[in-house]
């Protein structure tokens, strides 16, 4: 029995992608620095992903994991360049800085190569979706939660990382937004560091002893609070909030030195990621909208504990 020729038409267009789709996809991933619990818990969300949705489209998807020791924009754009020559079909990035990574994420797009970012965008570039949260409203938010713990009076200043990271810049400025409309607190200013927790610490030291009568810290990072003894000031005695909700993060939270964490879904960035570049690559799908921003969980003394036990899956050993 012959089947009318608009019939096979149909089927062929229908059965093509699939008679036609890779059975491999390697995905680069290049988190700003390799150690950072933040890109891990990104990378295992990834690896994750990889694995169930090649479950369910009956592929392999391998998460090639390209990241410098400390941050370089430099060596990120290296990465992307290496990937391209290795055949990536994707390639998923946190950029320590747009201005240097903007061509090189073009280049990739050119080729046909999608690339998402997260925590960390180049807005300028031709990525085709950026994952994160809304950096300005988490800068504003974080000095909302202070001025809150303060009771609308004293005197605070911040820290933030890299100044070309465009994403810290948004929370800087989001938190001076919110300051300019607490007419009881006083900013002293907003601090950069290198962004390695020894440099995050010593520059607090420095901004304390400057200026004692501070009575008010927002960690636009958890920099800081990645290492032991950061914080020196008698818990309760200086207020502090803090963007991230990192394992180290979470025994400031305990111990009374810091009274709330405003965290990002870090596992999630990864998982996410993931699955647009999927679905983009199997069925050359756009996500609804060039940003995915995700919410901020706060966590504090009453749910540090439940929140804590996320890392168990979201850092497997």
């Amino acid at each position: 029995m012959n089947l009318p020729r608009t019939l096979l038409v149909l089927a062929f267009t229908l059965l093509a992608p699939l008679l036609h789709a890779q059975k491999t996809y390697t995905l680069g991933m290049i988190a700003k620095s390799s150690g950072n619990q933040f890109f891990e818990a990104a990378r295992a969300g990834a690896n994750d992903a990889a694995r169930d949705l090649g479950k369910k489209h009956g592929i392999t998807i391998k998460i090639d994991w390209r990241t410098p020791n400390e941050e370089d924009a430099q060596k990120q754009a290296e990465f992307i360049e290496q990937l391209l020559l290795n055949g990536a079909d994707g390639i998923i990035i946190s950029c320590s800085d747009a201005n240097k990574l903007t061509d090189t994420i073009n280049k990739a797009a050119a080729q046909g190569v999608p690339v998402a970012t997260f925590s960390g965008d180049a807005p300028a570039s031709k990525r085709f979706v950026s994952i994160g949260i809304d950096d300005f409203a988490a800068g504003a938010a974080t000095f909302e939660a202070l001025a809150q713990e303060l009771g609308g009076k004293g005197v605070v200043a911040a820290i933030d990382g890299n100044p070309n990271a465009v994403n810290l810049q948004q929370r800087a400025a989001g938190f001076r937004a919110a300051a300019k409309k607490a007419p009881g607190i006083r900013l002293v200013d907003i601090f950069y560091h290198k962004e390695t927790p020894q440099d995050a610490v010593a520059k607090i030291e420095q901004v304390m002893q400057a200026n004692p009568d501070i009575t008010g810290w927002g960690l636009l990072g958890g920099w800081p609070l990645f290492t032991d003894n950061a914080l020196k000031w008698p818990a309760g005695s200086v207020k502090c909030v803090s963007i991230d909700a990192l394992p180290q993060q979470l025994s400031y939270v305990r111990s009374g030195h810091v009274q709330l964490l405003l965290a990002q879904d870090v596992y999630g960035y990864g998982q996410l990621a993931v699955e647009l570049l999927v679905e983009k690559l199997l069925k050359k799908k756009n996500p609804p909208q060039a940003i995915a921003n995700t919410a901020l969980v706060s966590v504090n003394r009453a749910n540090v504990e439940a929140y804590g036990k996320n890392w168990e899956t979201w850092l497997p050993k």
